[in-house]
């Protein structure tokens, strides 16, 4: 059981080796293409500027995991990155500045719709929204299809180091209030990629969406 222990925690107390020991498993265009509908799913989603593969990256400690883009829109497809055999983060396609047809925008927003809808081993959504533009189009769309889902979404807004730590904060009160006022529900908040602010708070997150102490029971 020490031995178990050692393997999965860093000093901190965080299961950090579980998003460590991430790997990519394969991609879908279309549903049918999906793996077996079981085990654990965590989807990371966000406009095509937010920031969202170096999050993957920033969680995982895994540099090279998830391609960052100075193209915005380049990922079309439904990246699968396995922790284990039950576990897997599920990168989804990007929108915002994405130069495609608007009938692929469409098609790809009716696959979102259906996977969010649908996919029974999904357990919630990280949301990435850039902290200097939130709650875009897109963004009030994740979210609805999530809050009608019944699905937990967790916002990180990231590239909080572009701001002030007391901006930053004002930014995510505001981020909730209007949440509030739209009667959408969603848990707030800070992150970088650069400094790796608000990683702990993220993997505590998904450890519970992943039922990480269950995990550690079985053993």
């Amino acid at each position: 059981m020490l031995l178990l222990l050692g393997f999965f925690f860093t000093q901190n107390g965080s299961m950090s080796q579980l998003y460590r020991n991430a790997y990519y498993s394969g991609s879908a265009t279309k549903l049918s293409q999906l793996p077996g509908d079981d085990g654990y799913e965590v989807a990371f989603a966000g406009r095509s500027n937010a920031g969202k593969s170096s999050a993957i990256n920033t969680i995982t400690g895994i540099g090279s995991l998830a391609r960052t883009s100075k193209t915005p829109g380049r990922t079309q497809m439904i990246n699968f990155f396995h922790l284990d055999e039950q576990r897997a983060l599920v990168d989804l396609p990007g929108y915002g500045y994405a130069k495609v047809p608007e009938a692929m925008k469409h098609k790809w927003q009716a696959t979102l719709a259906q996977y969010l809808e649908k996919r029974q081993s999904l357990r919630g959504l990280m949301l990435m929204m850039d902290i200097r533009h939130p709650l875009k189009e897109f963004d009030l769309q994740m979210l609805t299809w999530a809050n009608q889902a019944s699905l937990p979404v967790h916002i990180l807004l990231t590239k909080s180091d572009k701001l002030k730590h007391g901006a930053a904060k004002a930014a995510m009160l505001d981020v909730q209030k209007k949440l509030r006022q739209a009667e959408l529900e969603a848990s707030v908040q800070l992150f970088s990629s650069l400094n790796k602010s608000g990683r702990d708070e993220a993997v505590s997150k998904l450890d519970q969406w992943f039922e990480v102490d269950a995990l550690l029971a079985q053993e």
